[in-house]
């Protein structure tokens, strides 16, 4: 056994080990933290197989920024999941269902390879001699993917403004700055000029 099969078994048994942890860790703070490492773990096998670009991204973006923001707000908001669990069961037929659509969609697209490897190879792109991994995927994204490139960020951007209305919440006895009535006061209603005699004092 090669020193590179060795760490992509290590890699690959912690990240698998994680991902079990992320779904049956009852804390949902421990279930973030088995993500990370999860995270982690496939950066590894990313650097294995050569991917440096997809690696970095995993762990900076998605460790260092995605998951540390989901446990600073799983924190902080000290969500009853306990209370949100109760009715899950009644969505289990649904969620099977999906489960074997996603299932069957993944041995399709693993086993596309070996029933029609030329079709795998064919739409393949080749890479040009001494360019970087980073530089050929630029210039695949800006190129040849572009439109679907534009379309994913506008769909991670309606996903991240309909996030932020489904969890704002408007308290009633929280003073909230109101724009339009500052700018319509007057200086009369704001302030009053008392002249005070030198000496006298405000009465």
């Amino acid at each position: 056994m090669t020193l590179p099969i060795f760490f992509f078994y290590i890699f690959a048994g912690i990240t698998v080990a994680s991902a079990v942890m992320v779904i049956s860790s009852r804390n949902p703070v421990h279930s973030v933290l088995f993500l990370i490492l999860a995270f982690i773990n496939a950066a590894g096998i990313f650097m294995l197989a050569g991917a440096e670009f997809l690696a970095l991204i995993l762990i900076i973006v998605y460790v260092g920024a995605v998951m540390v923001l989901f446990l600073f707000v799983v924190m902080m908001l000290d969500v009853d999941f306990a209370e949100l669990k109760k009715g899950a069961l009644q969505y289990m037929p649904v969620g099977i269902i999906v489960g074997a659509i996603l299932l069957l969609e993944l041995l399709l697209v693993a086993g596309s390879s070996f029933v029609t490897p030329q079709l795998a190879a064919g739409s393949a792109m080749p890479i040009e001699a001494g360019i970087s991994n980073t530089q050929a995927l630029g210039e695949v994204l800006y190129t040849r993917y572009i439109f679907l490139f534009q379309g994913a960020g506008l769909i991670l951007l309606v996903a991240m403004i309909g996030a932020i209305v489904l969890t704002l919440r408007h308290k009633p006895n929280v003073k909230r700055q109101d724009i339009g009535a500052q700018v319509a006061r007057s200086p009369k209603d704001a302030m009053t000029v008392v002249k005070v005699k030198s000496g006298e004092g405000l009465k």
